[in-house]
């Protein structure tokens, strides 16, 4: 078995229930990739009512970066669309606390800021066609190092929507030519996280300086035989609060994500 598959086999029977208990009980504060094969996981934003309707509509205008799964009532932590006994609250391994666009602190329970005026957004997440790439035999260089993937920010624009604006972030597999048409092919299949790559090659194109430095996650190798290939990253939320400088949000640690009940093979267009 290779090592790719072997990483993602090591909880083969565990289900998104199940890996949300463990992290609710505090015994996983890792990156979640390879988690509770099979299930959907999500990236979060968590914003005051005020500014909900913007960030829904900013959404629906950038369904690359911003694939919405479902969004909750003002101050309710549940998603039950995601998950009967959810609480957002508790179900990620790692949260980011923002005020004023600045990052404040990294807590594993968001209890103590919770606020009844919150809306919780899930947004799909590239983790969920990870899965497929590994099935059609592709090697997934951050799963196999045991790393977080690495994510950059790009000089490509997000469209507005009310005050939300700003650069799209984009996450990074390197593949040789032959798998990364094959990646796309099978990428393409999930519009509903993330779809197809936005850009293959030539990072500095997208306004990456260097491929080795990314600004989320962990760098990982890129040999001289392969691309890198670019997804458009859930993450982008993150790199729009930092421009638009919201009064009070959460998101989600990069790479340490909602694991939910939804299947993966649900989303796949055949």
């Amino acid at each position: 078995m290779d090592t790719t598959m072997s990483a993602l086999g090591t909880t083969a029977r565990e289900t998104g229930h199940a890996a949300r208990l463990k992290i609710r009980a505090g015994a996983h504060r890792r990156p979640t990739a390879g988690m509770a094969p099979g299930y959907v996981q999500a990236n979060l934003a968590i914003l005051p009512a005020a500014l909900a309707a913007d960030f829904h509509r900013f959404c629906h205008l950038n369904p690359k970066p911003c694939p919405l799964l479902a969004a909750s009532e003002p101050g309710d932590p549940r998603l039950p669309a995601l998950g009967a006994d959810l609480d957002i609250r508790t179900d990620i391994p790692r949260y980011r606390v923002w005020k004023k666009g600045e990052l404040v602190d990294e807590v594993d329970d968001i209890r103590a800021v919770w606020r009844d005026d919150l809306v919780s957004f899930a947004l799909g997440c590239s983790f969920s066609f990870e899965e497929a790439l590994v099935e059609n035999g592709l090697d997934i260089r951050h799963i196999t190092c045991g790393s977080n993937v690495p994510m950059y920010r790009t000089n490509i624009a997000t469209a507005p929507a009310g005050p939300f604006h700003g650069p799209m972030v984009v996450s990074m597999r390197p593949f040789r030519p032959a798998d990364a048409i094959r990646a796309v092919q099978v990428t393409t299949r999930f519009p509903t996280v993330h779809g197809a790559p936005v850009h293959l090659g030539k990072p500095e194109m997208i306004g990456i300086k260097d491929i080795a430095k990314p600004d989320y996650g962990d760098p990982v190798e890129v040999r001289d035989d392969e691309l890198p290939v670019f997804w458009a990253c859930g993450v982008t939320p993150q790199s729009v609060i930092a421009t638009v400088k919201p009064e009070f949000c959460i998101t989600h640690a990069p790479g340490y994500m909602l694991v939910t009940d939804l299947l993966n093979a649900r989303l796949a267009i055949l």
